[in-house]
């Protein structure tokens, strides 16, 4: 498997538009961006990024979630799910954001 499933990727972005509600569009936006079989989740508020989540599927097509730490760095929670399908671990994203 040489990147993210295309499939895969339409579902993590429809996701991401759904995040924020249309008449705050203008303000705030949930996107995601790839890198090899990585894809990165950030919020755009007022100019300033701030990445939220990565999710990250390995050659056998399992899915695992990754959150940033302080200093940047991508760390896979113990009790985090893995998944054969993106939206599981969206939903475990969802769960995490809404909990602060």
């Amino acid at each position: 498997m040489a990147g993210i499933p295309e499939f895969a990727l339409r579902q993590i972005e429809r996701w991401c538009a759904r995040r924020v509600p249309e008449h705050l569009r203008d303000r705030l936006r949930v996107e995601c961006r790839t890198r090899g079989r990585a894809v990165t989740i950030f919020e755009l508020r007022d100019g300033a990024e701030r990445e939220i989540a990565q999710l990250r599927v390995d050659e056998f097509g399992i899915w695992s979630v990754f959150w940033a730490d302080p200093d940047g760095e991508w760390l896979a929670h113990p009790d985090a799910p893995v998944a054969s399908t993106p939206p599981p671990l969206l939903a475990e994203i969802e769960r995490h954001c809404e909990r602060g």
